[in-house]
Protein backbone atom coordinates (compact mmCIF):
# COMPACT_ATOMS: atom_id res chain seq x y z
CA UNK A 1 0.00 0.00 0.00
CA UNK A 2 1.16 3.20 -0.58
CA UNK A 3 2.47 5.01 2.34
CA UNK A 4 0.61 8.07 1.39
CA UNK A 5 -2.87 5.99 1.64
CA UNK A 6 -1.72 4.30 4.60
CA UNK A 7 -1.38 7.67 6.49
CA UNK A 8 -4.96 9.13 5.10
CA UNK A 9 -6.17 5.48 6.24
CA UNK A 10 -4.74 5.56 9.74
CA UNK A 11 -6.25 9.48 9.97
CA UNK A 12 -9.51 8.10 8.94
CA UNK A 13 -9.43 5.14 11.10
CA UNK A 14 -8.29 7.48 14.69
CA UNK A 15 -11.20 10.47 13.76
CA UNK A 16 -13.58 7.63 13.85
CA UNK A 17 -12.70 5.73 16.80
CA UNK A 18 -12.51 9.27 18.75
CA UNK A 19 -15.86 9.84 17.30
CA UNK A 20 -17.33 6.47 18.39
CA UNK A 21 -15.62 7.34 21.74
CA UNK A 22 -17.50 10.60 22.29
CA UNK A 23 -20.77 9.27 20.86
CA UNK A 24 -20.37 6.29 23.86
CA UNK A 25 -19.88 8.81 26.00
CA UNK A 26 -22.57 11.38 25.59
CA UNK A 27 -24.72 9.02 25.60
CA UNK A 28 -23.99 7.38 28.71
CA UNK A 29 -23.81 10.83 30.52
CA UNK A 30 -27.58 11.35 29.16
CA UNK A 31 -28.28 8.19 30.36
CA UNK A 32 -27.67 8.94 34.01
CA UNK A 33 -29.18 12.25 34.09
CA UNK A 34 -32.46 10.78 32.47
CA UNK A 35 -35.41 11.71 34.85
CA UNK A 36 -38.62 9.62 33.64
CA UNK A 37 -41.88 10.54 35.04
CA UNK A 38 -44.44 8.64 36.71
CA UNK A 39 -47.89 9.11 38.45
CA UNK A 40 -48.87 8.27 42.01
CA UNK A 41 -50.59 5.18 41.04
CA UNK A 42 -47.75 3.62 38.90
CA UNK A 43 -45.28 4.58 42.00
CA UNK A 44 -48.07 2.46 44.20
CA UNK A 45 -48.20 -0.63 41.83
CA UNK A 46 -44.31 -0.61 41.79
CA UNK A 47 -43.64 0.35 38.18
CA UNK A 48 -41.15 3.10 39.46
CA UNK A 49 -37.37 1.91 39.68
CA UNK A 50 -36.31 2.72 43.12
CA UNK A 51 -33.24 3.83 43.86
CA UNK A 52 -32.96 6.06 40.32
CA UNK A 53 -34.52 10.09 40.78
CA UNK A 54 -37.74 10.25 38.84
CA UNK A 55 -40.40 12.75 38.12
CA UNK A 56 -43.99 12.09 39.69
CA UNK A 57 -46.66 14.60 39.47
CA UNK A 58 -50.57 14.80 40.64
CA UNK A 59 -52.39 17.11 42.99
CA UNK A 60 -51.62 17.27 46.85
CA UNK A 61 -54.46 15.62 48.88
CA UNK A 62 -55.95 18.42 50.64
CA UNK A 63 -55.38 18.13 54.50
CA UNK A 64 -52.43 16.17 54.09
CA UNK A 65 -49.64 18.59 54.58
CA UNK A 66 -47.64 18.25 57.62
CA UNK A 67 -44.88 20.62 58.72
CA UNK A 68 -42.05 19.78 61.33
CA UNK A 69 -41.59 22.72 63.84
CA UNK A 70 -37.90 22.00 64.28
CA UNK A 71 -37.11 22.25 61.06
CA UNK A 72 -37.83 22.40 57.47
CA UNK A 73 -38.98 19.03 56.72
CA UNK A 74 -42.70 18.59 55.06
CA UNK A 75 -44.72 15.85 54.15
CA UNK A 76 -47.96 15.76 52.03
CA UNK A 77 -49.89 13.07 50.07
CA UNK A 78 -49.62 13.37 45.97
CA UNK A 79 -52.36 11.83 44.53
CA UNK A 80 -54.36 11.38 40.86
CA UNK A 81 -56.73 10.23 41.66
CA UNK A 82 -56.55 6.75 42.17
CA UNK A 83 -53.74 5.94 44.39
CA UNK A 84 -51.93 8.08 46.72
CA UNK A 85 -47.80 8.55 46.99
CA UNK A 86 -46.34 10.10 50.65
CA UNK A 87 -43.94 12.89 49.45
CA UNK A 88 -40.67 14.15 52.03
CA UNK A 89 -39.29 17.10 51.14
CA UNK A 90 -36.69 19.11 53.43
CA UNK A 91 -36.54 22.36 52.49
CA UNK A 92 -38.67 25.54 51.25
CA UNK A 93 -41.70 24.94 49.31
CA UNK A 94 -42.31 27.31 46.57
CA UNK A 95 -44.39 30.07 46.68
CA UNK A 96 -47.52 28.66 44.66
CA UNK A 97 -47.26 25.47 46.51
CA UNK A 98 -50.78 24.45 47.93
CA UNK A 99 -53.26 21.88 49.09
CA UNK A 100 -54.81 20.93 45.82
CA UNK A 101 -52.61 22.34 43.16
CA UNK A 102 -51.00 20.16 40.69
CA UNK A 103 -47.20 19.70 41.77
CA UNK A 104 -43.78 17.84 40.12
CA UNK A 105 -41.87 16.31 42.67
CA UNK A 106 -38.43 15.16 41.90
CA UNK A 107 -36.51 12.20 43.84
CA UNK A 108 -35.81 8.55 45.06
CA UNK A 109 -38.55 6.07 46.10
CA UNK A 110 -37.93 4.69 49.26
CA UNK A 111 -39.63 1.82 50.77
CA UNK A 112 -42.06 1.28 48.01
CA UNK A 113 -44.77 4.15 48.51
CA UNK A 114 -42.62 6.98 50.01
CA UNK A 115 -40.89 9.69 47.42
CA UNK A 116 -38.02 11.60 48.88
CA UNK A 117 -37.98 14.61 47.32
CA UNK A 118 -35.03 16.54 46.53
CA UNK A 119 -36.80 19.30 44.42
CA UNK A 120 -40.78 20.60 43.97
CA UNK A 121 -42.23 22.60 41.17
CA UNK A 122 -45.82 23.87 41.56
CA UNK A 123 -47.29 25.31 38.92
CA UNK A 124 -46.90 29.46 37.55
CA UNK A 125 -50.22 30.03 37.41
CA UNK A 126 -54.16 28.93 37.60
CA UNK A 127 -54.09 27.62 34.18
CA UNK A 128 -50.83 26.34 33.42
CA UNK A 129 -50.60 22.18 34.84
CA UNK A 130 -47.90 20.03 33.25
CA UNK A 131 -48.77 17.67 30.33
CA UNK A 132 -47.76 14.91 32.26
CA UNK A 133 -50.12 15.57 35.02
CA UNK A 134 -52.96 16.96 33.16
CA UNK A 135 -52.92 13.87 31.04
CA UNK A 136 -52.40 10.91 34.36
CA UNK A 137 -55.64 12.94 35.87
CA UNK A 138 -57.39 12.84 32.64
CA UNK A 139 -57.02 9.02 32.73
CA UNK A 140 -58.07 8.97 36.34
CA UNK A 141 -61.58 11.27 35.54
CA UNK A 142 -60.04 13.91 38.73
CA UNK A 143 -59.22 16.47 36.31
CA UNK A 144 -62.84 17.66 35.92
CA UNK A 145 -62.95 18.16 39.38
CA UNK A 146 -59.74 20.17 39.26
CA UNK A 147 -60.67 22.30 36.55
CA UNK A 148 -64.22 22.91 38.41
CA UNK A 149 -62.57 24.14 41.42
CA UNK A 150 -64.33 21.16 43.73
CA UNK A 151 -62.14 19.40 45.78
CA UNK A 152 -61.87 15.57 45.20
Amino acid sequence: MNPLRRRRLLVVLAILAGTAVAVALALLALQQNINLFYTPGQIARGEAPAGLRIRAGGLVEPGSLQRDPQSLMVSFRLTDGARTVTVRYQGILPDLFREGQGIVALGRIEGGNTLVADEVLAKHDENYMPPEVSQALQQSGLLRHYEAGKQP
